[in-house]
């Protein structure tokens, strides 16, 4: 019969060591969409339906511009986080980093592409 504590079990498995880092980004990445959606949505609503002269009028303005670059900017990072927690969760080895390296690729890259076209519209 073998005593092993609970300690001796744990040496060697490693921690995550940036669980809570992780934690503090995705509660605060939270905290500002629960800001910036309502605000973004107030920029953006009124827009639905019109004409690309009134679009292009309207993000030209500072308000509906910077508010639409941080919702872009702040949705894909949390976007970013929320599915490389699930990754890690349900995938394993080599198909793991795979998929996190595709996916910060997907969340970068749309990111660039949404603040590109806004850039456009707003210049």
């Amino acid at each position: 019969m073998a005593y092993v504590t609970d300690r001796k079990r744990a040496v060697g498995l490693g921690s995550a060591k940036t669980g809570t880092e992780h934690h503090w980004h995705m509660q605060i990445s939270s905290y500002a969409l629960l800001l910036l959606v309502p605000l973004f949505l107030i920029a953006f609503g009124p827009m639905v339906g019109e004409s690309h002269a009134n679009v292009v009028a309207h993000f030209a303005r500072p308000f509906p511009a910077i508010v639409t670059a941080l919702m872009i900017i702040v949705g894909f990072q949390h976007f970013r986080s929320g599915v490389q927690v699930l990754i890690e969760d349900y995938s394993h080895g080599l198909t793991r980093k795979l998929l996190i390296i595709a996916m910060v690729c997907v969340s970068y890259g749309a990111m660039a592409t949404g603040l590109f076209a806004l850039v456009k519209l707003a210049l």
